[in-house]
């Protein structure tokens, strides 16, 4: 499992072919310390299909300020660049499957590029 740190890194993962899985958290967070082993254990299950990275929100305000992080842990799944589902809180194991198998199923178009004249 990754972490980002910066909004660099940020673009050239979701720029990606491969389905993305965002898990916005802090190190204060108990929450977002229960979650993190459910996700690392998904990271090594779905291994090269699913690129799962953590953004700490302290080190990162820009991009949880981007996804309107409210409360953590808040975990966004996107494809091609467009956010497919999302979720607050611990969820369990099998949860997080179903919604990574969803997100790996999901028949989502890349956006058009905007040209301006």
């Amino acid at each position: 499992m990754k972490t980002i740190n910066n909004n660099t890194e940020f673009e050239q993962i979701i720029a990606g072919e491969k389905p993305v899985v965002l898990d916005f958290y802090a190190e204060w967070c108990g929450p977002c310390q229960a979650l993190l082993p459910i996700l690392e254990a998904a990271s090594t299950h779905y291994g090269e299909d699913v690129v799962i990275v953590k953004i700490n929100v302290d080190s990162n305000p820009e991009l949880a300020a981007k996804f309107k992080v409210r409360s953590i842990p808040a975990v966004f799944l996107m494809k091609n660049g467009v956010v497919v589902d999302q979720f607050n809180g611990v969820q369990s194991s099998a949860e997080v499957h179903k919604r990574i198998d969803d997100l790996i199923a999901a028949n989502i178009e890349k956006p058009a590029a905007v040209t301006t004249a």
